[in-house]
């Protein structure tokens, strides 16, 4: 049985892949992009099976009034990908009240509106899935990234929270988190000189050189393939929490983890004292 997508960030990225991929197995997607000419050739190629819908994830009323769409045109929903994001990049001292909450406001609170939207259908319907794109950087943190991770890593705490509430509609939660992907010219996008740029300041002129050089260096992951991966993961009766989509970060959480672990119990006696033991 064919499925029905609802997918953020359709024109481009990760978000494209999903779709190609989705519609390519005979799925139907709402496909939402901020510009619905992004996705011509997806009408021209699939017709009827795509439903191009012109959204910003910020606006809510928008939000709402599309993913209402998506149910009435298609008459259900079974797959909800919140993808639709971008990197702020900037030392947390050279991030303007703007340019923080723009990244709040696409990253985090757009993918709220998007579950609020959507989840009456799927309680309703009592099954979905709803597939919550994070980041590697919701699980570890870099310099120059503050404001990106933030809004990961509070993805990361929703998401698990919703997981726990809706389990018992039927309905499913999946965060998935990619490493570095290629872009169509088949590179690592280097985050340093693709996301939104703080303006900088002279103080983080050396740390900006150091993190450049290592920056976009691992191997880059294909997105058709992670799209393969994303289907396998939507059919699965048992998806998990959380996946990595790609091995590049993988030793590093390992490390990261085992030292916040070691961290903890090194303190052990200082957290006690804290809870008044005696």
């Amino acid at each position: 049985m064919s499925k029905v997508w609802f997918v953020t960030g359709s024109s481009r990225g990760l978000g494209r892949e999903f779709t190609e991929a989705a519609l390519s197995r005979g799925d139907k997607v709402a496909a939402t992009a901020r510009s619905v000419r992004s996705l011509d050739d997806l009408v021209a190629a699939y017709g009827d099976a795509v439903l191009p819908l012109e959204m910003d994830v910020t606006d809510k009323d928008a939000v709402f009034a599309s993913v209402r769409r998506a149910k009435e045109h298609f008459g259900r929903l079974d797959v909800i990908v919140n993808n639709a994001g971008y990197a702020q990049i900037g030392a947390v001292e050279e991030l303007t009240e703007r340019e923080l909450r723009d990244q709040l406001e696409t990253n985090l609170f757009g993918a709220v509106w998007v579950i609020q939207a959507a989840l009456p259908h799927l309680r309703e319907q009592r099954s979905g899935h709803i597939v919550q794109l994070s980041s590697a950087a919701g699980l570890i943190a870099m310099p120059l990234g503050g404001a990106y991770h933030a809004s990961k890593w509070a993805l990361e705490g929703l998401n698990e929270a919703l997981a726990g509430e809706v389990a018992g509609f039927g309905v499913k939660v999946t965060i998935v988190e990619p490493g570095g992907f290629a872009t169509r010219d088949g590179k690592n996008p280097d985050p340093l000189a693709n996301g939104h740029m703080a303006k900088p300041a002279p103080a983080y002129d050396g740390l900006r050189q150091r993190l450049g050089a290592v920056a976009g260096k691992q191997p880059a992951g294909d997105p058709a393939a992670a799209a393969q991966a994303l289907l396998k993961l939507v059919d699965s009766e048992n998806p998990p929490l959380r996946v990595l989509f790609g091995l590049g970060f993988y030793p590093m959480l390992q490390q990261a983890y085992a030292d916040r672990l070691k961290t903890w119990a090194d303190w052990q006696d200082l957290s006690a004292e804290a809870q008044g033991a005696r």
